[in-house]
């Protein structure tokens, strides 16, 4: 009776190898690529009514340049679906009229967050993240989308330039919001 080598192939090792790589590398926690580049802002959101919510805005740059808007309040969350209507504006938060510069996703009531990919502003403007630590601007939570709720502001915060974590915030300054660009 005669043995017969039972060293695989080169060949064949390659493959398996391979085969077992794949499937180690499968079954790892899915983690993916970071998607973000590290670099992140965070401006805080104040109370601005007789609602108690405040919160964050977190702004963070993804490694394609996009930059993600996150709004995280604090407050009564609840059960059902409800979605409080959020938007970038031009200028302070107490320059009258202030134009929106861009409709954010809306903050869910059921997890009070929101969070944007923030594309072209309505002044043709794309802002990068060097660009946004300077954007004269500010954050607009309210309480509905429209009708005289619309006018209940739940929360609101300066960011960019206008962020100065040493002024005091007055809820009576915050100017209307215009409803649309």
């Amino acid at each position: 009776m005669r043995y017969e080598n039972r060293n695989i192939h080169p060949m064949k090792k390659l493959l398996y190898s391979l085969i077992i790589l794949f499937f180690m590398m499968s079954c790892e926690d899915d983690k993916g690529d970071p998607i973000y580049t590290g670099n992140q802002l965070e401006y805080n959101l104040f109370q601005a009514s007789d609602f108690n919510y405040s919160g964050k805005l977190l702004v963070k740059e993804a490694f394609g340049g996009e930059l993600i808007l996150e709004i995280e309040l604090k407050g009564d969350k609840d059960s059902e679906a409800y979605f409080f209507p959020a938007h970038l504006h031009f200028g302070s938060y107490d320059t009258v009229d202030a134009p929106m510069a861009f409709i954010l996703e809306p903050v869910d009531i059921r997890t009070l967050k929101s969070s944007t990919v923030l594309g072209t502003l309505s002044n043709g403007e794309t802002l990068t993240f060097e660009a946004f630590k300077n954007f004269d601007g500010h954050i607009k939570v309210h309480l509905a989308e429209s009708g005289p709720d619309y006018l209940v502001i739940l929360a609101v915060g300066n960011i960019g330039a206008n962020a100065d974590e040493n002024a005091a915030f007055d809820k009576d300054e915050i100017s209307i919001c215009l409803p649309s660009f």
